[in-house]
């Protein structure tokens, strides 16, 4: 089974564009103010046309209210929703109204916080671990933050899963060797300053997952 790559946190027409030509499966669209990755309605729209039927818009949220989610869905043409600090009655929710796949992020700095992937069973299609951030940060992920990927051996995956955090070009061969992941999905980690995504990093970073 290949490894396949989400890239997140797109905002521009040029490294969209990077990402597609490089072989992503997924590309990600924050939908969320505090972030510097963020868009528009207006923005996503413009991006999510660029994007061809082969490739799966992912739009990220932050425990996000339903006008929110349908004017997001509308505008990015999502095929999935990305929840982060949302619990799996509300992620069950989500799910139903809108019926598309979510995704329910689950951070992980010990061998206990991937018990919470459980919860989501029934309530989610997929589980992305990243790492957790500290109390005090007002982005749920995005960090560069990584946490122990040898915590996902031999773990009994509830559901489908995405491995997250601190993932670039130079470590996400070894991410994957670690983790079994199948699926990797990055954002910090193929941009120049935050928020300003490097279309040579997306290539670089793109270029070793399909040598994976």
């Amino acid at each position: 089974m290949p490894v396949t790559a989400k890239i997140c946190g797109l905002s521009t027409a040029a490294t969209l564009d990077a990402a597609i030509s490089g072989g992503a499966s997924h590309i990600g669209f924050v939908f969320f103010p505090p972030s510097p990755r963020h868009v528009t309605f207006d923005q996503s729209a413009a991006l999510a046309a660029q994007v061809p039927d082969s490739v799966q818009r992912v739009g990220v949220f932050v425990d996000p209210e339903d006008a929110l989610l349908d004017q997001a869905i509308r505008s990015g043409r999502l095929d999935a929703i990305q929840l982060h600090r949302a619990s799996p009655e509300r992620a069950a929710a989500i799910g139903s109204r809108t019926r598309l796949p979510v995704w329910a992020a689950v951070a992980v700095k010990t061998r206990t916080d991937l018990d919470t992937a459980h919860a989501y069973r029934g309530a989610a299609q997929r589980i992305l671990y990243d790492a957790k951030t500290p109390e005090d940060a007002k982005l749920p992920g995005g960090m560069g933050l990584r946490f122990d990927w040898t915590l996902l051996q031999g773990f009994d995956h509830p559901l489908p899963w995405a491995l997250s955090g601190g993932l670039d070009a130079a470590n996400v061969a070894e991410a994957v060797a670690t983790s079994g992941a199948r699926l990797v999905d990055v954002s910090s980690g193929i941009e120049s300053a935050p928020g300003v995504k490097d279309a040579a990093k997306i290539a670089a970073f793109l270029k070793v997952v399909a040598s994976l």
